[in-house]
């Protein structure tokens, strides 16, 4: 492997300590917080719909977060 190369692959800790916090911050603010409000602002749905659809975002954050991390790390943007 030459130097260019493994340069390349080297991100850095800011870099990395800033992606993981926007990283965290998203899947936070999207699973977290947004199945909680959905489970106490969706009044017009029943409680059983509220669970479903809060668990439902619940997975598709974690999936979209997994696959944009895989997008990023092929990218070698992480």
């Amino acid at each position: 492997m030459s130097d260019d190369e493994q340069d390349r692959k080297e991100i850095g800790w800011p870099r990395a300590i800033v992606t993981g916090i926007v990283v965290l911050a998203a899947g936070f603010g999207g699973a977290v917080i947004g199945a909680n409000a959905i489970l106490t602002k969706s009044l017009a749905l029943t409680r059983t719909a509220r669970e479903w659809l809060a668990i439902a975002l619940f997975f598709a954050v974690i999936a979209v977060l997994a696959a944009l991390l895989r997008v990023l790390q092929h990218r070698d943007l992480i």
